[in-house]
């Protein structure tokens, strides 16, 4: 190994792979914020109007937008998020508002999977069997939760508050071995 270590070599991404792994993570945070916001509005839609062909339209959207773009856009957030705190000086367990971040991002992305999906599918299967929306303050928790939720982790992320966790200032309190650079050894003919 020669003297110019990578940082990638080091565990640690390249600054140009983490600026490109972070830009990928903002803007899949970004749209998974969206969504919600779309979500909520679409389930505000159908509980607050009268007409029948609105609140199936509604309901359908939502289905639609969890079925096509919520899951990729959860699992893109959670795995760039990953690379992020794995690759950089934040680690995965080493400050709270990462470990926070993460926990809450595998609780939506989880929630959005078994919970959120099927109950859309259940709603819309029943409002296109002409019955009204079955549950139109259940409809709207989802989208609240988790658009509370984003906002949250938007906010600690920028904030970065309550400082290292028992990991974190156990690893900061380990003095660190420089690392030598490796001996070349030169044969001799």
């Amino acid at each position: 190994m020669s003297s110019t270590t990578s940082s990638a070599s080091a565990g640690k991404l390249s600054r140009p792979v983490r600026r490109a792994v972070l830009v990928v993570h903002v803007v899949a945070s970004a749209g998974w914020l969206g969504l919600s916001l779309g979500l909520l509005a679409l389930a505000v839609t159908a509980a607050g109007t009268g007409s029948a062909v609105t609140v199936e339209a509604s309901v359908r959207a939502m289905k639609l937008f969890a079925d096509w773009l919520l899951l990729p856009v959860a699992f893109l957030t959670l795995i760039s998020g990953l690379v992020l705190s794995l690759g950089t000086q934040w680690g995965l367990a080493r400050h709270r508002w990462v470990y926070i971040k993460f926990w809450l991002t595998l609780a939506t992305t989880t929630a959005t999977t078994f919970a959120l999906r099927p109950g859309l599918g259940t709603t819309v299967a029943a409002v296109a069997a002409g019955e009204p929306l079955p549950d139109a303050t259940g409809l709207m928790m989802g989208p609240i939760v988790s658009l509370s939720a984003y906002v949250f982790m938007t906010v600690i992320s920028v904030l970065k508050p309550w400082g290292l966790t028992r990991r974190g200032r156990r690893l900061r309190a380990t003095p660190r071995r420089p690392v030598q650079p490796a001996e070349r050894t030169r044969r001799t003919a």
